[in-house]
């Protein structure tokens, strides 16, 4: 097992709260006195099929942790997934049934082991303990934390001082969520930097029941190619696990270059001192960020298709250009950058790819844009994150686009 230093260097990186430090020494510290490895929790509702990379952020640590020696437990909340997390929410969740998250929760087990370790993984449902708890057990546990220090949840006091509902049953997520905890014995929880409200609660519940409290590392929630949003279906800035190769690479292929090397501090197996150097390089010139970027974009094809596949998307993303797909006398447009991003439809019509915001639109919903190559799924997708971006609208319209900060 590692020592404590190495062991902290590693489990601090890209890590946004991590409650608290000493705690965590004196964890690590007995892990390796008494040669015993720390439980550490990650859990996630399958709500919906498929992951993408933001998702895997959290993963990404885990497997960290799994590297360093320790249990890691991926917990699938098929009993919160009935309740519906309300982080970050204004309106109460949708609930899905049993059967839904089930289905979910096979493909969730089989995207996560294309980054954990299956042989030392332990996966475990939180059905176990919820479906043979009876009434008198559940209000022991809902006896354990106040509904004042519930109400200092910033999504449910502003939904309460809006006069937006709050469902009884919301208020349950953060103690179930807690308590299993407890059934798990977890030494460290995981999560996103939205869940550190459940999070603490998970310690309180860990005291009540005559345990010691977990030490909390949560990571950041990762931009999606936009540079601005949070990664997400919904903005159309997302790469998704099970991708094509070639869509991958695109997509990777257009993020900036700031956004690049936190997608390698997040995401890349690299060393911490190989990334140190990998900025110097890019910072003094002598590595290029394209560069940089088709390496990254290799490292996570290969993890979640193979190495050929990884290989084969960089060729066919060169031979896009060197087939001169893209025209040599391509017409270059300038145009200022918005603290809140361009709306894509928009952009076509002000650089005159369409007559309107409206055409600009319905070309999107059928297919006919491509951004660097790429395909765009989701005509709410915003812009101007990157420096510049080639766009081609139907089969022979191509402009590349100069984001320029405003003076």
């Amino acid at each position: 097992m590692f020592d404590v230093d190495k062991q902290m260097e590693v489990i601090k990186r890209g890590a946004v709260d991590l409650v608290n430090e000493e705690e965590l020494r004196s964890k690590l510290e007995r892990s390796i006195r008494e040669n015993k490895p720390l439980r550490v929790k990650l859990g996630l509702d399958p709500t919906a099929p498929d992951l993408h990379l933001g998702h895997t952020v959290v993963l990404q640590k885990l497997k960290q942790f799994q590297e360093l020696g320790h249990v890691a437990i991926f917990l699938i909340g098929d009993f919160t997934g009935m309740i519906g997390d309300p982080t970050g929410r204004i309106e109460t969740r949708p609930a899905l049934t049993k059967d839904e998250l089930l289905v979910n929760a096979e493909t969730y087990k089989k995207q996560v082991f294309k980054i954990l370790d299956p042989e030392t993984t332990e996966v475990r449902f939180n059905s176990e303990w919820f479906e043979t708890m009876n009434a008198a057990d559940m209000i022991r546990l809902c006896a354990q934390y106040t509904m004042a220090r519930m109400m200092e949840r910033e999504d449910f006091r502003n939904r309460y001082q809006n006069n937006l509902p709050i469902s009884i049953h919301e208020f349950l997520y953060p103690l179930v969520q807690g308590y299993d905890s407890v059934a798990l014995q977890a030494d460290i929880e995981l999560g996103g930097h939205d869940q550190i409200f459940n999070l603490f609660v998970g310690r309180v519940i860990q005291r009540a029941y005559g345990q010691e409290s977990q030490v909390l590392v949560t990571v950041p929630l990762l931009e999606g190619t936009d540079g601005i949003n949070k990664m997400s279906k919904s903005y159309g800035n997302y790469v998704g696990i099970d991708e094509q190769p070639d869509t991958m690479f695109g997509k990777l292929m257009s993020i900036s270059d700031e956004l690049m090397l936190k997608y390698y501090e997040l995401l890349s197996d690299i060393s911490l001192d190989k990334l140190r150097i990998l900025k110097e390089e890019i910072h003094n010139g002598s590595v290029h960020p394209r560069d940089a970027k088709v390496n990254f974009a290799k490292e996570i094809i290969t993890r979640f298709h193979s190495k050929e596949a990884a290989d084969a998307a960089h060729e066919n993303f060169d031979k896009m250009f060197r087939d001169k797909e893209v025209p040599e006398d391509i017409e270059v447009v300038t145009i200022k950058k918005s603290e809140t991003g361009t709306w894509l439809p928009k952009l076509l019509a002000t650089i005159g790819m369409v007559t309107s915001t409206s055409e600009g639109k319905r070309m999107v919903q059928q297919g006919g844009v491509h951004i660097n190559g790429v395909k765009v799924n989701s005509e709410e997708i915003t812009l101007d994150a990157v420096n510049e971006l080639t766009i081609k609208v139907g089969k022979r319209k191509f402009k590349k686009v100069i984001f320029e900060n405003e003076s």
